[in-house]
């Protein structure tokens, strides 16, 4: 979860605070009644309380083996304005997909879709390709994404299904070779195992008024390749 405001402004910041500040989960929700199913992350301290006026509800589950399905995660995102004025954040969920070979992975599902280049100042283009494969750092925002999108690992002959709800937009990124030399907590080699690939509301930063509350779904299926991704229901069934 991300800020608007550009450095020295005295909004929350453009970098998540999840990264930049501690919090403390509680079993309560923001009255200090018992919450029934998902817990409250507080923020602390009281300068990062100031700056974000929100309660943050979240809940995650894993399933293994159901029929064609080798494993399943979902989780539920939601945010709720407990302030009395507006205020705008950005989303993203970091997925970090184990593959077999970077090289021989292919997203499907973002063709002939426009994309803010995160190596090119962001700026704006539109992938010409019939699919994304992987030969150089890749650092993208996908805009306008459809529900579901398959990340295919075709050296262990399986697919990533990702089915999202309430996050338009779509992260590709890959470090490479260069990039994650220089990154402290990266390995060297790590780039040639992984893939992000995360769901996301980035172009467009979400507003709530004063008690408003969003929220944002992701489910990971993991299914064999001849699974055809076409013969999943492209609405994702997440629960609330």
């Amino acid at each position: 979860m991300y800020g608007c405001a550009d450095p020295g402004d005295d909004g929350p910041p453009s970098y998540g605070f999840t990264v930049t500040n501690k919090a403390s989960c509680e079993a309560s929700d923001c009255n200090g009644k018992p919450y029934q199913s998902d817990p409250v992350i507080q923020i602390r301290p009281k300068k990062a309380r100031a700056m974000w006026f929100f309660a943050r509800f979240y809940s995650a589950s894993e399933a293994k083996k159901r029929g064609l399905i080798n494993a399943v995660v979902s989780s539920c995102y939601r945010v709720r304005n407990i302030n009395g004025k507006p205020f705008s954040f950005s989303f993203a969920y970091h997925s970090y997909l184990l593959v077999s070979d970077i090289s021989e992975v292919r997203i499907e599902g973002l063709e002939t879709l426009d994309y803010l280049d995160n190596l090119c100042h962001k700026e704006r283009f539109t992938e010409q390709g019939d699919a994304i494969t992987f030969e150089s750092e890749i650092d993208r925002v996908y805009l306008s994404t459809p529900n579901v999108i398959a990340v295919l690992d075709h050296e262990r002959k399986r697919t990533f299904v990702i089915r999202k709800e309430g996050l338009p937009d779509v992260v590709v990124w890959n470090p490479w070779e260069k990039k994650s030399k220089a990154m402290m907590d990266f390995g060297d080699e790590e780039y040639k195992q992984m893939v992000c690939v995360d769901a996301a509301a980035i172009e467009k930063p979400i507003t709530l008024k004063p008690g408003e509350e969003w929220t944002g779904r992701l489910e990971i299926l993991v299914v064999p390749s001849s699974f055809c991704s076409d013969n999943l229901d492209p609405s994702p069934s997440l629960q609330p």
